[in-house]
This record gives structure tokens, C-alpha cells and sequence, in this order.
């Protein structure tokens, strides 16, 4: 069709497209913005809201007193164990020493020794009950551990069962929540499509066109990329049914189509000649010859052999003598380009009058 508009008309064409994507660029980015604040509209959720506060507030209790016990029963039990190595330190210091000692008096046999061998031997037997006594503290506060451990783990475990119930729930009730949000989207796009199909179906050839394709082109990029992407899941189920019925409709819309087309054109042909051109229009005619297909049927013909004056397929009239200078010309140019006269009907008509 391009080859058949002015010059002028073809630039005023490509600057209304872009008005039309300009157009649509805006109505995209207002488009987005709701569409982004529709979650807001839906209450954040939380785990808490989900548990019962009455058991899960002294369980959270509970498991923050057991962790402070077990640290500080992990701090003393470093202590005592620290106290106790001390401790048999310093046993094993005196033993070697008291050993040491008496495999000297076992060699000088020094009776008046034996008093300090008393003494010794008491203070090896005192050093020994400290570090049974640090020993004993130590198993103390491992036991304390234990305990402070092992009460953790209890009430950790009821906590944890009661929020993972929460989480259950929670999870349910977020995809109700998606699924509101996206019915939400749905009411908001449904409608602009409806009116985009009008708009294509009706208005797509007005003196408005490039506001029409511009809110078409929104309502596309709407559907397509705020709304589809957003399509409940449910294990693939939702999105394959939804994608059957899409292609159903999309597929009976266009057999339907074809139908309609294959139709008027046969009731096209069947017209007369003079009738059939004068249905065409002249941009989508000249359009068509440029491209080597007969205006009427749009099936190719030859068109370059300089003698086809008539479709072989449908019969409609290609190529005419001019009324006033009789060169071949097209049958559907408004004028001679060897002479410059006027070819429509009219023309000849007010020419045959005296």
C-alpha cells in the first residue's frame, strides 16, 4: 500500500504510528503503575497472625530463658573445666615431685625424714580432692548444659510444630490472596481488551487511528505481560485449561474469518466487472498490482507479459484502452498516463455530452 500514497502522505503516516506507540507508551507506564499498587490493596501477612499468641508467646518465652541458661552454663562449664585441668596440674606436679623425693630417701634411708614424708603425702591427698572437687564441678555444669540443651530442644520443637502449622496456613491463605490480586487484574483487563477489540473491529480505520492502535497495543502489552505472567498455577491445570480455551476461540474466531472472506470473495466474483472495481478501493488496488496479485481474488498473476488485460482466476478487468487516446492502462487508475485524462465513469459520461 505504500507505493500507492504521496510522498507527503507516507511521512505523515510514519509520524502518526509514532503517536500511536507514543500514545501506548504512556498508557503502558500508567498501565503498570496500578497494576503494581493492586497487592496493596491486600494486608501484608505475617506468621504471628496465623499462631496462637496465648501458647506461642510463653513457648518463645520458654526457649529464650533455656538459650541464656545454656549459655551461662556453657561459660561456667569453660570455667570449671579450666579449674579442673589447673587442678590436675598441679596433682601431677606433686606426685612427681613426692616420687622424686622418696626415690632419694629410698637411697640415703634418713629415718628423720619420715615426718616430711607425711606431710607430703597429705598435701598430695588434699590436692587430689581439689581436683576430684573441680572434676565434680565440671560434670555439674555439663549436666546443667544438658538440661539447659535438652529444654531448648523441647520447647523449640512445640514452637516449631506450631509455626510450622502457621506456615501451612499462611501459605494457603497467600495464594488466596494471589489469586484476588489477580482477579483484581483480571476485572482491570478484561474490559480494556473488550473495548481494544471494538476499537480494532470498528474504529481501526477512522480519522482517529493512531489513538485507536495505541490503546490496542496497550491492551495487548496489558494482558499479555501485566496479566499473564500473574496466572494462577494450581499444578499447570489453570494455565493449560486457560490456554486451550484461548486457542479455541483464537482458532474458531479465525476459521470463522476465513469462512466470511472465502464467501464475500465468491460473492465478490460473481458480481459484474464494472461493479467489482468500483468496490475496491483505489489505494488497496494499486497496492496489489504492485505486488503481482489480481486486486480482487488476490491470487498472483503475471503482470509484467504486457498482454493479461483480465484475471485468469477471477475474470475482473486488469488492464483498459483509454476512452481518449486508447494506450493499455491500468483499469483501476483514476487516470491516463499517457494523456492525463480522466477515467472514472463520470468523467466519460460528462465528455459524451454535446
Amino acid at each position: 500500500m505504500g507505493k500507492a500514497l504521496r510522498l507527503s502522505e507516507k511521512w505523515f503516516q510514519r509520524g502518526l504510528w509514532l503517536v500511536a506507540l507514543v500514545f501506548a507508551g504512556f498508557l503502558i507506564g500508567l498501565g503498570g503503575t496500578i497494576v503494581g499498587d493492586l497487592p496493596r490493596v491486600e494486608r501484608p501477612l505475617a506468621l504471628d497472625d496465623f499462631l496462637d499468641r496465648s501458647a506461642a508467646t510463653p513457648l518463645r518465652g520458654q526457649v529464650q530463658a533455656a538459650q541464656q541458661v545454656q549459655q551461662e552454663a556453657q561459660a561456667a562449664l569453660e570455667q570449671a573445666r579450666l579449674q579442673q585441668a589447673k587442678a590436675r596440674s598441679e596433682t601431677q606436679a606433686a606426685r612427681e615431685s613426692l616420687a622424686n623425693w622418696l626415690a632419694t630417701r629410698s637411697a640415703t634411708q634418713r629415718a628423720e625424714q619420715d615426718p616430711e614424708v607425711l606431710a607430703r603425702t597429705r598435701a598430695l591427698d588434699l590436692l587430689k580432692a581439689q581436683e576430684l572437687k573441680a572434676q565434680q564441678a565440671a560434670q555439674g555444669q555439663e549436666q546443667a548444659l544438658l538440661d539447659a540443651r535438652q529444654g531448648a530442644q523441647t520447647a523449640q520443637q512445640r514452637l516449631g510444630r506450631m509455626e510450622q502449622d502457621a506456615r501451612e496456613q499462611m501459605g494457603a491463605e497467600r495464594r488466596r490472596v494471589e489469586l484476588r490480586v489477580f482477579l483484581y487484574r483480571l476485572a482491570l483487563t478484561l474490559p480494556l481488551l473488550a473495548v481494544a477489540g471494538w476499537l480494532f473491529a470498528k474504529k481501526r480505520q477512522s480519522m482517529y487511528w493512531p489513538f485507536v492502535w495505541g490503546f490496542i497495543f496497550f491492551a495487548l502489552f496489558a494482558f499479555f505481560v501485566e496479566l499473564v505472567p500473574y496466572l494462577p498455577s494450581y499444578g499447570g491445570y489453570v494455565r493449560y485449561v486457560v490456554g486451550i480455551v484461548l486457542t479455541a476461540l483464537i482458532g474458531r474466531y479465525a476459521i470463522v474469518a476465513l469462512q466470511r472472506y472465502l464467501e464475500r470473495q465468491r460473492q465478490a466474483e460473481a458480481m459484474p466487472d464494472q461493479q467489482r472495481r468500483k468496490g475496491l478501493a483505489y489505494d488497496v488496488a494499486m497496492a496489489r498490482l504492485a505486488k503481482g496479485v489480481c486486486p480482487g481474488c488476490e491470487r498472483a498473476v503475471d503482470l509484467k507479459d504486457g498482454t493479461t488485460d483480465f484475471c485468469p482466476h477471477c475474470g475482473i478487468g486488469l488492464y483498459t484502452p483509454c476512452g481518449h487516446c486508447g494506450k493499455r492502462g491500468s483499469a483501476f487508475a483514476r487516470f491516463c498516463f499517457s494523456c492525463g485524462a480522466n477515467k472514472t465513469p463520470e468523467a466519460g459520461k460528462a465528455s459524451a455530452q454535446p
